[in-house]
């Protein structure tokens, strides 16, 4: 996959928060009745579903390269998508997203001890921000379940999109997913099966609409996290919290208040702010060469 710029690469990421907000959104409109465990399956049942088709032009040689990398993935995706669940049906969206987007400031001592990347002065100051804003609007006061809940969607987030790097370069985006999904059947499987609820396929529509949004911003995060270091990129998975702000004012009559809005903006401009600067030092990088 040939590298991109880092304005690419975060523009992606941007465009690929905005669309997952409708992923969220999709989960919340699910009764409360609705059992977790299968919802979950549905959703890599019907992700497969949709991934199979884009893989079967593509080359089988190699498919199974990095398989345990995958297989990570996939149970760290799982365990994450089960929380998540929990967290949007638990609080407004907006707030259960701004805490999701703790997930970048984490990437950054995460990737420092995994992959030794450097932190700059500029990409912890705008982590920093960023969560600075994600604990405006939330307000804590106390850390109850829904919260806790939001926060290990937040860790599986950064751990998956770091573990990225470690996959195979030459699979597609669609092989990459469909693995993804593929090898974490089983368990999910197993935890629908224990679960005990009486199988019900009325959720499979909104599982099967909140695996096409959910995989497009996947597919964003394959792209951009393997073109350039997560520091210099993860704050721009903040964007997603002015989708998420739109859409449940929107659908679900959830109106921010002042704090909403001041901490949106503390962790909207700072993205704005970092991508200033990368655009500025690749600029400056391209003359030297010349």
């Amino acid at each position: 996959m040939p590298k991109i710029s880092v304005g690419l690469a975060m523009t992606l990421l941007i465009v690929g928060n905005l669309v997952a907000v409708f992923s969220d959104a999709l989960i919340k409109t699910l009764d409360a009745d609705t059992a977790i465990f299968q919802f979950v399956f549905f959703r890599q049942l019907t992700a497969v579903l949709i991934l199979t088709p884009f893989c079967l032009s593509t080359s089988k040689k190699s498919f199974i390269d990095g398989l345990k990398w995958h297989a990570l993935r996939a149970h760290i995706w799982l365990f994450g998508a089960i929380f998540m669940v929990i967290a949007i049906n638990s609080m407004p969206l907006a707030t259960a997203n701004a805490i999701f987007y703790a997930a970048p400031l984490i990437m950054l001592p995460m990737a420092m001890m995994l992959f030794s990347e450097k932190l700059t002065k500029h990409s912890v100051a705008a982590g920093m921000l960023g969560f600075a804003g994600v604990l405006v609007v939330i307000r804590p006061t106390e850390l109850n379940w829904a919260a806790m809940a939001a926060l290990v969607v937040a860790v599986t987030l950064a751990a998956n999109n770091l573990l990225i790097r470690k996959l195979p370069t030459h699979q597609t985006v669609a092989q990459t997913l469909l693995l993804t999904n593929l090898v974490g059947m089983p368990a999910a499987f197993g935890l629908a099966i224990w679960e005990g609820q009486p199988w019900d396929w009325a959720p499979l529509l909104t599982a099967a609409g909140s695996s096409a949004f959910i995989l497009v911003y996947a597919a964003t995060c394959v792209i951009a996290y393997r073109s350039a270091e997560s520091n210099k990129i993860a704050s721009a998975e903040y964007s997603g919290l002015l989708g998420a702000v739109g859409v449940g004012l929107l659908w679900f009559d959830e109106v921010p208040d002042l704090a909403m809005l001041i901490g949106t903006a503390m962790i909207i401009l700072p993205l704005v702010w970092l991508a200033r600067i990368e655009k500025k030092k690749q600029k400056q990088l391209l003359q030297t060469e010349l």
